[in-house]
């Protein structure tokens, strides 16, 4: 492909994403994927290049664009050499149009840069959270031992994680592949070391998800005790048991959720639990640096939406957790409605519980908890906090 046709291309898969980002639909990953499944003319080189204009316009958009071309004019104005690709030529982008639109530029939409500057993110910050991320994985001390791995990799914040560079392909290495090693952003694993979890203890991954929080779970417990992987996506659930296998996990359990039946099926575990985690859904605002185009999906309605989710995962959260055990609470937001605001509102409402402290090493203090950034800590964005039971 000519690097013109390339842009066309990128132009394309755009307003694909676009589409995409409006009804809800696939994500963008998935889109460039299945677009150059049909076009297998495009070589290694040109799917790469493509997938960075693809990627570059996202990032460089405030809110959703209204074409793919004017969300590449927008890349355009900063780049004369991508201005000077707009030529007419052959599979290429026509020239640019006098007074033709350009998307404008920012961190989000407008009404998104407001609530996160109003939860103490400034522009600096709201920035850092659209820069690519580093691979960061996490050493499964069951298996492994730091001279497994090809490459020595930086060492981070959290204690058992190495970082590579962006696209460093660690999947295809042996150690992954003997569960030595496990994708996991380096935040994600500061957040497990806030529950403190010891051998012979019985813990609950309240949202486990694929399992990806619940492996390092069990490897802190050292492989003893009693430890439940919970969830109420069956697809998600069923990844874990294969992904234990690989670890060497040999106590987790996993537990489907039935929707509105949550606390029946976990009546078991009442009062029994010495630690719980709640990893849970969450609009994602921390996680853009790998998904940047989730942040034109958003809505003020989807916000209240998952507030109210978080509230009730609370609720059913507390009464597993004994007397004297702990509560820690997870999301990769930076939004206070979904952090400090839901943490303010159980303390309010659960008189025999109190916050503390999370030594975690990094962050920075936010209402009941610690918040983790981009821009300070080199992670994605959390918000933590830990709760007891008194």
């Amino acid at each position: 492909m000519t690097p013109q046709a390339r842009v066309q291309a990128a132009i394309e898969i755009l307003d694909l994403v676009i589409a995409a980002a409006r009804a809800k639909g696939a994500p963008a990953d998935r889109i460039i994927s299945d677009w150059f499944r049909s076009r297998r003319f495009a070589g290694s080189k040109d799917r790469r290049a493509v997938r960075e204009l693809v990627y570059a316009a996202i990032r460089a958009c405030g809110d959703v664009p209204a074409s793919g071309r004017a969300a590449m004019l927008r890349v355009a104005e900063g780049d004369a050499a991508l201005a000077a690709l707009f030529d007419g030529s052959r599979h290429g982008p026509e020239p640019v149009r006098a007074a033709e639109p350009v998307a404008a530029a920012g961190a989000a939409p407008r009404w998104l840069e407001d609530a996160l500057a109003a939860s103490g993110i400034d522009t600096e910050g709201q920035a850092a959270l659209l820069q690519r991320a580093p691979v960061d994985v996490r050493i499964n001390t069951l298996k492994a031992a730091l001279a497994e791995l090809p490459e020595p990799g930086e060492a981070t914040v959290a204690p058992h994680a190495r970082r590579f560079p962006p696209d460093t392909p660690v999947e295809q290495w042996p150690a992954y592949q003997a569960g030595a090693i496990e994708v996991q952003d380096a935040g994600s694993q500061l957040v497990c070391e806030a529950l403190a979890v010891r051998p012979g203890e019985a813990v609950v991954d309240l949202c486990a998800g694929a399992g990806g929080k619940t492996l390092a779970l069990a490897a802190a417990m050292d492989n003893l005790g009693r430890l439940l992987a919970c969830d109420a996506d069956r697809a998600r659930l069923s990844r874990l048991p294969p992904r234990a296998e690989r670890a060497g996990v040999t106590i987790a359990e996993s537990r489907l959720l039935d929707a509105g039946r949550e606390a029946a099926v976990l009546g078991d575990w009442a009062g029994m639990a010495d630690a719980v985690l709640i990893d849970a859904p969450c609009s994602g605002t921390g996680t853009w640096r790998r998904n940047p185009e989730a942040r034109w999906r958003l809505t003020p309605a989807e916000v209240a939406r998952l507030a109210g989710l978080q509230e009730r995962l609370l609720a059913l959260a507390a009464p597993l957790v004994r007397p004297g055990g702990r509560l820690v609470y997870v999301v990769c937001s930076l939004l206070d409605a979904e952090g400090a605001d839901r943490i303010a509102e159980f303390l309010a409402a659960h008189p025999g519980w109190r916050a503390v402290p999370c030594a975690l090493g990094a962050g920075e203090p936010r209402g009941g908890g610690m918040r983790l950034t981009p821009r300070l800590d080199a992670t994605d964005g959390f918000f933590v906090a830990r709760l007891e039971r008194l």
